[in-house]
């Protein structure tokens, strides 16, 4: 068996093989699996202690991750610790006061597009509500979200709830991470009245994928008035 290692103590060992895993996996996709302890003690010929002691430093640094009774595997991207925030919050914490009406409030089919997003089937049923939301009484959104009417029961009976992300808390369906998608664009059909902007005039638009643990709760895009509205990021690791 060919010796990779240089002479040395244990620690200079377990930094080798460390160092030997990070290389060949830097380029896997997440859950592609990583050579097993027994593969890495027959290749560089030392206790599976030491073996161990390399794939603990790269599961502590999130590269790997452990799965009982599967094996260890090429960990999946850290998601960032940071709130998740209705419109309404988000308002709150700038400072504003927050304000929606409701345009349109209906049940659809999923086209193909929503339904892959929210884990559904083309054709079925989803809730779609269009709101005018306003931050101290001025248009700063128009904003279309997607529902499956299947985890709502009931949603469209009765008053509108205030905040779709209380109601959601609620039925214990409050988003706990999102995928947000924001561009640059100029506004288009009806928007530019209900916004009270001029054609032609800027938009940021979002495009958001609300999700309760692994569960997908939400599809929406709204457009923003861009001389009204700055896109605020906080990132961070979630150690």
């Amino acid at each position: 068996m060919e010796n990779v290692l240089a002479p040395g103590g244990r620690a200079l060992k377990h930094e080798k093989i460390r160092e030997y895993v990070r290389a060949l996996v830097a380029d896997e996709l997440p859950g592609s699996p990583a050579p097993s302890e027994r593969e890495l003690v027959n290749r560089f010929g030392v206790a599976r202690m030491t073996v161990r002691q390399a794939l603990d430093a790269l599961v502590g640094e999130g590269l790997l991750e452990r799965m009982p009774g599967r094996g260890t595997f090429v960990a999946r991207p850290r998601r960032v610790s940071t709130p998740v925030l209705s419109f309404s919050e988000e308002m709150t914490r700038r400072g504003m006061v927050a304000e929606s009406q409701t345009l349109l409030i209906r049940v659809e089919q999923a086209r193909a597009g929503v339904a892959r997003s929210l884990g559904i089937t083309e054709g079925d049923a989803v809730i779609h509500w269009r709101r005018l939301r306003r931050a101290d009484g001025a248009p700063l959104c128009v904003e279309d979200a997607y529902l499956n009417e299947v985890l709502l029961p009931g949603f469209m009976q009765g008053p509108m709830p205030i905040s779709l992300y209380d109601e959601l808390r609620v039925r214990g369906l409050r988003p706990t991470w999102v995928e947000d998608a924001v561009t640059a664009d100029v506004v288009m059909g009806d928007e530019a009245a209900l916004l009270g902007l001029s054609p032609g005039s800027s938009v940021v638009r979002k495009h958001r994928r609300a999700l309760a643990d692994d569960r997908a709760v939400e599809v929406s895009r709204a457009a923003f008035r861009a001389d009204r509205y700055t896109l605020r990021v906080s990132l961070g690791s979630s150690d």
